[in-house]
Order: structure tokens, then sequence, then C-alpha cells
């Protein structure tokens, strides 16, 4: 099982009570993007390309933990830029954990041999290591030789010290599912406790824009992918996801996103409206972020830019609230598996000007990172 019990039963208590209470938007997960600063520069990243001031800027402990408080999510991924860089991250780490709040630090692993000491194993404490491949395709995606390498040294060294260990992992075009199902089985093999995955958003700010998938071209590689899914040598691969969100990428959902569901918070504040759309303004808290943001103006066939995402940061949280709402379909779907034959669901209609989707969005403009920069300083 990818998820321990422990961690299952708090989140499923949380997401009762919320629904006894009758909200409406509630979190999951908080994406916590303590600072934007990496120490690689992978091809299909669209989080490094701001001035060097803001990739300087840190958020501090005690804004991570008001943070933590005022969104309330029994989850929280620390995503980056690359979070062993920032010095404070030990205390950030230990802070969530005594709240018993459940931490995914992704990395990319080069600097965890490292820093691993001054982290304490915990229930509570994953280390979501970045893997987007076997080694070439590895270290092809990061831009860097040898990170393979260095990262499966990272996740041998943290499972011998007693820590949970799971990858990240991110499908770009071109994929082979061959290989991607090898990728799976090695990745089974170092013992992970499970594996994330996730077709690539098109940021727009990305160095190369020829690596991402369509939305159609997505569920036919999770489809061609999950065939592999029974694999001779009887390996059996462990997600770390919902079996309603597997299903959806293999096109046998209809699902909007929610993008409450995960609230991002970082170096300008509460990021509006999720983690990958970076250009739409930030609220000065977690209230205002969920009461005073549109979200009716964002979501598949409602904004451009969203059209082809299918990212889990998005996904995952509507796929556990269809699970509530509707547990023997999940049964069954979490028994038998994504279905990977027939017809596919139908996606969502298109309610905006269908011109809009040549509009270029424009980055923030330096001012004003400079302006909310001064003010969150």
């Amino acid at each position: 099982m990818a998820i321990p019990l422990l961690q299952m039963y708090r989140v499923a208590r949380y997401i009762t009570g919320r629904k006894i209470r009758g909200d409406k938007r509630y979190p999951l997960v908080l994406m916590l993007e303590p600072l934007f600063q990496c120490n690689l520069a992978c091809s299909g990243c669209g989080k490094i390309d701001y001035p060097k001031e803001i990739l300087q800027k840190r958020v501090s402990v005690e804004d991570a933990m008001r943070a933590v408080d005022e969104c309330g999510a029994p989850i929280v991924s620390i995503p980056g830029g690359e979070p062993l860089i920032h010095k404070e991250m030990p205390q950030i780490v230990a802070g969530i954990v005594a709240r018993k709040k459940f931490v995914y630090l992704c990395t990319n692993a080069i600097l965890l041999s490292k820093h691993i000491d001054e982290y304490k194993p915990s229930p509570y404490l994953t280390f979501s290591i970045h893997l987007d491949g076997n080694r070439q395709r590895h270290d092809e995606s990061v831009c860097q030789e040898g990170v393979f390498d260095k990262a499966v040294a990272a996740i041998q060294l943290a499972k011998d010290k007693g820590f949970r260990v799971t990858i990240n992992c991110t499908l770009f075009n071109g994929e082979d599912p061959e290989d991607v199902a090898e990728f799976f089985d090695t990745a089974t093999k170092l013992g992970v406790e499970g594996i994330t995955v996730s077709p690539g958003y098109s940021y727009h700010h990305a160095p190369k824009q020829d690596v991402f998938l369509g939305r159609n071209a997505s569920k036919q590689l999770f489809r061609s992918i999950f065939s592999r899914r029974r694999r001779p040598s009887g390996i059996s691969w462990s997600f770390n996801h919902s079996a309603l969100f597997l299903d959806f990428l293999a096109g046998n959902q209809t699902y909007q996103c929610t993008p409450w569901s995960n609230p991002t918070y970082n170096v300008f504040g509460w990021q509006r409206p999720c983690y990958l759309l970076s250009d739409e303004g930030y609220a000065p808290s977690y209230r205002s972020l969920i009461e005073d943001t549109e979200w009716e103006k964002y979501g598949v066939g409602k904004n451009p830019r969203c059209d082809n995402c299918m990212a889990h940061c998005g996904f995952e949280g509507t796929a556990v609230n269809d699970a509530f709402s509707h547990p023997l379909k999940a049964l069954k779907v979490w028994m038998r598996g994504p279905r990977i034959v027939g017809p596919m669901a139908p996606d969502l209609p298109v309610k905006y000007n269908p011109d809009a989707r040549t509009t270029t969005v424009a980055a923030i403009p330096l001012s004003e990172i400079k302006r909310v920069s001064r003010e969150s300083a």
C-alpha cells in the first residue's frame, strides 16, 4: 500500500469533518514553496525564470508556520526551487511535523546526503525524490549528467536511515510507454513507498515549449503505460494517488480541477489561483484567497491555459472528493485498476472564445515583482 494507514485515516477524518461542516472549498495539500532558486535548470520547469533578487528570497520559518496554521491542510508539500538550499528548511520541517501534518519534502536529492542528518525520521515526513525516468531520460530532463545516480544513491541512504521515501515523476512529450513502465519497475525495486506521476504542465516560462503533452496525448500515454502494469516480472507498482485520479489520467473520468484543494504559499504570499498559474496575482491571506478569488475564471474549458492541465495538484482533490461521494465506484476502480480500453469520458465544453487560445499571457512585470517583494519583506 503506497499511503500508510495512519495518513489515510487522518486525511479521511479531516475530510469528513469539513463535509459535516458543509465546507465547499477546503484544502487537502498546502503547496509551501519556500524559494524559487534551484541548483538545476530543467527543460520543462517554469519556476526559476525570475531575476536574481527574487531567486535569493526565502519564506521565513515564522511565515511558513503561519501559512500552515492559517491554511489547516493535513498535508504539506514543499516544492521549489530546491528546498534543501533553504538554510532554515530543517526548522520548517520540524515545525510542521510537530503539528502532526504530513510533510512531503520534494527534492532533486543532489544535496540530500549533505543535509540528511539535519532531519529526523518520522511517519509524518517523506522525502519525495524527483526522478523523471531511468538514467538517460532523467538526466536529459534535468539537463545535467549524473543526477540520476545521485538521486538513486540518496534514495538508498534515506531508506537506510529510516525515512519514508517516494519519487515524483513528470511525463513529457515523446515518452515511450515501455520505457516508462521499465522506470516504474526500477522505482519499485528501489523500495520507495510510492510513485507520484503527472503530465508536465505547459509553463509559458519554461525554456523548452515542445516538451509538453496535450490532453488527449496524455490520456493515450497513460492508457498505454497502465496496460503494462501487470509485468512479466511480477512487479506491482504502487502509486501515491487515489484510484480515481489514475483512472482520470487514463481518460475515464470527466473532472474539473479544484485549485483550492492545493493552495500555494510562496515568497510573494498566497498565489492565485493555483500552484501552476503564477501570473494571476496574490492574496494577502488564505481567507482572501478562498473568498475573493474569481474561481469561475479557471479550469478546463474556462481558461485556455488550463485546457491541457491534468496535474495532480489540480485534480487529485477532485478525485478524492468524488471517492467520498461515490465510494462504490472508487472501490471498483481500486480493485480493477484504470480502464485501458473502450471510449474515453467526454471532455468538458469550452466556454471561452476559442481565439483566446492564441493569446500570449504576459509574465509578471519586474516592477510588480519588486513591489511585492518590498511589501512581503
